[in-house]
């Protein structure tokens, strides 16, 4: 597969003029939301790093930004262009035909649209592609949602910021892990092999139809660490316990109700794949429970130690067989 064609301009315009701008408190109450979360980004450090067991490098930016939805949704763009450009070894081609030129602007205009239908519902984010990595929060669907919850404020934009800098200090402890996932998304769009076989059984999504056979084999290992990754932060952000954040068992469980809302929300979920990042978070926190119950947090840990220790998707559901293997 060649390396796409994406006018980027297309995708933030189309994503910045879809989204809807969400809850827009009043002025003194956005300032108090704004300062809030960014105190909350700030508090989160400490007890990421005492949980996790992952110290932040003394040149890494603690620092947050907070974000509305049209901004989440440019700075998505932009990481999605950075990420494909290091994934198939270069800056993106220029479109030189007007049929490319076109694919560019379809392509764009997509990614634009599923930007903006996500863009209503992530709450932060740590993006680690790009020309500096940063962990942002978007305010308004982190006042939608706290109260939507009704829960306490401080407390529910600390867990949040706790899961974002989970992910931040995975990032910085394994810097090898952007490389590696980019390199694992060239492999899936390198891959030309016709695929003549009838896909037996059942299809998961939409990957199992159109893929050949060894790009649905790099898409289930990158699942598999997308699972760790993913699964290590919702354990670790309740692993701080009520002595950090107060009421984390309720607003653990009122979140958890709020995911598994049928209705127009998961038929959301099943269209924009969204269905298979929460099986990810299930698999992945009980992957890394298990593990723990085992070798401990600094066992579990040593899947940051390279590409060769990170879980394989049939140890993500039995890590008895991960243990084995690293831990032998």
């Amino acid at each position: 597969m060649s390396s796409p064609f994406i006018d980027a301009r297309t995708a933030v315009a189309v994503g910045r003029s879809t989204v809807p701008p969400g809850p827009v408190p009043a002025p003194a109450a956005m300032a108090e939301l704004v300062d809030g979360l960014r105190s909350a980004a700030a508090a989160s450090v400490a007890p990421a790093v005492a949980v996790t067991h992952l110290d932040l490098p003394p040149d890494a930016d603690p620092q947050a930004a907070v974000v509305d939805r049209a901004t989440w949704v440019e700075a998505n763009a932009t990481m999605a262009v950075a990420l494909l450009a290091r994934a198939t070894g270069g800056p993106l081609p220029t479109p030189a035909t007007l049929r490319e030129r076109a694919a560019a602007r379809v392509n764009g205009a997509q990614l634009g649209g599923v930007l903006a239908l996500l863009g209503t519902r992530i709450l932060g984010q740590y993006l680690p592609f790009g020309e500096r990595p940063r962990l942002v929060l978007v305010a308004p669907n982190i006042a939608g949602a706290e109260h939507e919850l009704g829960v306490n404020r401080a407390d529910f934009r600390l867990w949040v910021c706790l899961h974002e800098r989970t992910h931040h200090l995975q990032f910085a402890h394994a810097p090898w892990l952007r490389d590696h996932l980019a390199g694992r998304v060239g492999e899936f769009l390198a891959d030309d092999e016709p695929d003549t076989a009838t896909h037996r059984g059942h299809p998961r999504s939409l990957v199992d139809v159109v893929a050949t056979p060894r790009q649905r084999a790099v898409f289930d290992e990158v699942g598999a660490v997308m699972a760790l990754l993913e699964g290590y932060a919702e354990v670790m952000m309740d692993r701080v316990g009520p002595e950090v954040v107060p009421t984390v068992g309720v607003i653990r469980e009122r979140f958890e109700r709020r995911r598994r809302r049928g209705g127009v929300r998961a038929v959301l979920n099943r269209v924009m794949g969204l269905d298979v990042k929460l099986a990810q978070y299930a698999e992945g926190a009980a992957f890394c429970r298990a593990v723990i119950d085992r070798v401990g947090v600094d066992g579990l840990n040593a899947a940051y130690g390279g590409p060769g220790l990170l879980p394989r998707p049939d140890e993500i559901r039995e890590p008895g067989r991960w243990v084995a293997r690293v831990h032998a």
